[in-house]
């Protein structure tokens, strides 16, 4: 008789080494059950919905069976299982970003992703929030074209209270802070840029600046405006109104951003899946970054020169990371991103159609005013 049969069932009085050195053989000899094991995990952040893929071995015992894939103790929904790969969509209330898998008669070591946590509801971003020097985040109820609502920019304190800021602006767009704290907001509908003092107080800084969308301000603190009908404006700081730049028509939105070298970047989605991320020169040259992103949105610089999109890429929804050469990689999943700032707290603040949702990131993000 073999020592595998001899070891099969063991004897009730057998010790527990005698049963460990039974168990090891067997192991050794390929009968045990195995451990999944997780060799990659892709991206390694998401929001509620998004989904991530997940690669290894011994996720189903027989082939055949679906695991269970967890959050915590929150299981996700498999959209596809194979003993190798996995892609898991990431549940609502996640609180624990260990994932695991659970093959039916063993659990894989934890993995750390990073799951965002929402912040506010039933709002309406349609760009990036803008968070102020001591932390606090604002972002809009924008609407729809003509739309009245009685709060147009909400406030969401340090401690995650959601305040009205400012009431009775319509279709309020694009948001940015300069270096003395005011808030200035674009108003697509009246072509309008406001600015808004710390108690709420507002006042026209431009206009006829036609379906004004994205705003951002340069390190000299000139304030420039998408029009998504074609026109990137330049107001400097005595108000005066130049045309900077040229593009091509946006069906959504201007959104914008400074990168390094004084470089103004710009996204403007259009019906296509296959749109730009351009590149403004300091003396308004239009050259093209990067193509490949569909419907791109909101867009932020980490420090050391990354440039984050809200965007989808090779059929994947989410954030989009180009290289300071422009290499694409999917790092954050989601749908329905259309905006996003860093933290001072070393992370991400994200903005979906309807919610604000914060992500622990551990990058430092570029000042927006150097």
């Amino acid at each position: 008789m073999s020592l595998w049969k001899k070891r099969d069932k063991p004897d009730p009085s057998s010790s527990e080494a005698e049963r460990n050195v039974g168990s090891n053989i067997a192991d050794k000899m390929g009968f045990s059950k195995r451990k999944p094991q997780i060799a990659q995990v892709a991206p390694r952040a998401a929001i509620p919905g998004g989904e991530i893929g997940i690669w290894g071995s011994g996720f189903t015992e027989d082939g055949r069976s679906r695991p269970l894939v967890r959050f915590g103790d929150q299981v996700g929904s498999l959209l596809l299982s194979s003993p190798n790969r996995l892609i898991v969509r990431v549940p609502e209330g996640v609180r624990s970003g260990e994932l695991t898998v659970d093959s039916g008669t063993a659990v894989s070591a934890p993995v750390s992703v990073a799951v965002g946590i929402t912040m506010a509801e039933n709002l309406h971003p349609v760009a990036n929030p803008a968070i102020d020097a001591a932390g606090n985040i604002f972002t809009t109820f924008s609407g729809s074209r003509g739309q009245q609502v009685p709060v147009s920019v909400y406030k969401i304190d340090r401690e995650g209270a959601m305040l009205p800021f400012l009431k009775d602006l319509m279709n309020p767009t694009g948001l940015a802070f300069d270096r003395n704290g005011m808030l200035y907001v674009s108003s697509r509908l009246e072509g309008t840029i406001y600015r808004v003092t710390p108690a709420g107080e507002r006042s026209v800084y431009a206009g006829g600046m036609g379906i004004a969308t994205g705003i951002a301000f340069d390190e000299e603190e000139n304030l420039y405006v998408g029009d998504r009908s074609g026109t990137i404006f330049k107001i400097n700081r005595d108000q005066k109104i130049f045309v900077f730049a040229t593009l091509e028509p946006s069906v959504a939105a201007y959104h914008l951003a400074f990168g390094p070298e004084r470089n103004l970047y710009v996204t403007s989605p259009t019906t296509l899946s296959f749109d730009h991320v351009f590149r403004v020169s300091p003396a308004g040259e239009v050259t093209s970054f990067y193509r490949g992103l569909g419907r791109p949105q909101g867009l932020a610089f980490d420090a050391g020169g990354n440039l984050y999109v809200a965007a989808s890429v090779a059929g994947q929804r989410g954030v989009v990371r180009l290289s300071p050469d422009a290499k694409p990689e999917l790092v954050i999943s989601g749908y329905g991103i259309v905006g996003l700032a860093f933290t001072a707290r070393r992370s991400l603040v994200l903005t979906t159609n309807s919610s604000l949702i914060e992500l622990p990131w551990e990058v430092e993000g570029r000042p927006l005013l150097q």
